[in-house]
């Protein structure tokens, strides 16, 4: 029987190995090692290992450290992650490639036990490590931002809660706590019904629940229990957050204690019927304002959202919170067209979207989409993401504008973009 090739053999190893003396001096490595290393073998065989793979020295001392446990105790040593970065050829670019390895070295012993050979066996776990690492920034980002939310919504100058696609009531801010007495260890998915007037509580669930089965907003005035026992009148809203699919994602809710314009109604209203029109008209102004001023205005100005509202056919800005402000270098946008702002949007498609929701009066919404931005002021063009949704603005029954909510999701789409291509490619060690 003829002698197996074993050096053959060795070479066509499915896997990453280099072999070395004692000294760190190396002895050959497997066509698999040859291609990850980025260095031929003939470069290598003879030479220090630290010689044929320069890295920085932190990276060659920990590798040196796992060959001298070897070399003491003649039993195999397996690294914690390690980077250790290789040198590119001069024909890739040259400089050094950003490498993340799980090492394992092995000792090869004679008949009598002294050390032959080091066999080390590189995993290269690059492509994992930057991956992992992608997400937990992911992760970390998402953390901040729903934690930005929950800050949002209890620092709201009114009482906020949100529910499930199905109704329940899953949270409740710090103010409808205090408002109504209730404690946040008790279970609120049922609890707030205990604070309803029962004269007012068939009507407020009924109401409720073809809401939920429409899909559609809910507003209705009530009767709510305060924590000293008095039933105060109160303004509720209640909106859907929908899905691409038209689905709900979840509903968020605000309400605000109109109590002394309800009594002020009342009392004009008990005067005659000239004042009850004043009265009526009186209340639907301040319930307007009141509306305006804490549900709207707090709450947008607030919101980590890009929030605006334009007004008319030609999409004159009336309302911008902040965010949106910035992403316009903080120009002044009220009282200007949308085209005077932003004149690429019409190439782009966005005047469009707006003509449709304007003219037919569907709601649009938008996933990740993209807009290129021109920076006059230094010529760049600059394309960001956006997760947003318009809005038909009506009113008396009518269209008259289009409200825009949005997030700026640049930085999640390019992560995803980058994780996309990570994934598409294959692993240097099993090229």
């Amino acid at each position: 029987m003829p002698t197996p090739d074993y050096l053959h053999l060795f070479r066509l190893l499915p896997h990453n190995y280099l072999l070395l003396q004692p000294d760190g001096t190396i002895v050959d490595n497997s066509d698999k090692h040859v291609g990850v290393s980025m260095l031929g073998r003939e470069q290598a065989v003879g030479r220090n290992i630290f010689d044929a793979y320069p890295s920085a020295p932190e990276s060659q001392r920990d590798l040196n450290e796992s060959h001298e446990y070897v070399r003491q105790h003649k039993q195999p040593h397996t690294m914690p992650l390690t980077r250790y970065d290789l040198l590119r050829p001069e024909a890739e670019g040259g400089g050094f490639e950003q490498r993340y390895w799980r090492i394992t070295h092995y000792p090869v012993l004679d008949g009598n036990g002294e050390l032959l050979y080091i066999l080390q066996h590189p995993e290269d776990v690059t492509a994992q490590h930057v991956a992992d690492e992608q997400r937990r920034v992911a992760e970390q980002a998402l953390l901040l931002a729903q934690q930005r939310a929950l800050f949002t919504l209890e620092a709201l100058p009114m009482m906020v809660w949100t529910a499930q696609p199905d109704g329940i009531i899953d949270y409740f801010n710090q103010r409808w706590l205090s408002f109504t007495g209730i404690k946040p260890a008790e279970d609120t998915t049922q609890s707030w019904q205990s604070v309803i007037h029962p004269d007012d509580l068939p009507r407020l669930s009924r109401d409720w629940g073809q809401a939920i089965a429409e899909r559609r907003p809910y507003e209705v005035e009530f009767r709510m229990r305060r924590h000293d026992g008095l039933y105060r009148w109160v303004l509720a809203r209640t909106v859907p957050q929908q899905q691409p699919d038209g689905s709900v994602g979840l509903w968020v809710g605000s309400g605000v204690d109109i109590h002394e314009q309800k009594q002020l109604v009342q009392e004009l209203t008990e005067a005659n019927e000239q004042q009850l029109l004043l009265s009526d008209q009186a209340y639907q102004a301040a319930k307007l304002a009141q509306s305006q001023r804490e549900t709207f205005y707090n709450l947008f100005m607030q919101a980590p959202a890009l929030i605006a509202i334009v007004r008319g056919p030609q999409y004159v800005f009336e309302f911008a919170n902040p965010p949106y402000q910035e992403l316009f270098a903080s120009a002044e946008l009220l009282g200007r067209t949308v085209l005077d702002v932003v004149p690429e949007a019409a190439e782009q498609g966005f005047i469009a979207l707006l003509d449709n929701v304007y003219q037919t009066g569907e709601p649009f919404y938008g996933t990740a989409m993209p807009l290129q931005l021109h920076r006059r002021a230094t010529g760049v063009i600059e394309e960001r993401y956006f997760d947003f949704a318009y809005q038909p603005f009506r009113e008396n029954g009518q269209i008259v504008g289009i409200f825009s909510f949005a997030f700026d999701v640049t930085e999640r789409e390019r992560m995803r973009q980058q994780l996309d291509r990570l994934s598409g490619t294959n692993d240097p060690a099993h090229a």
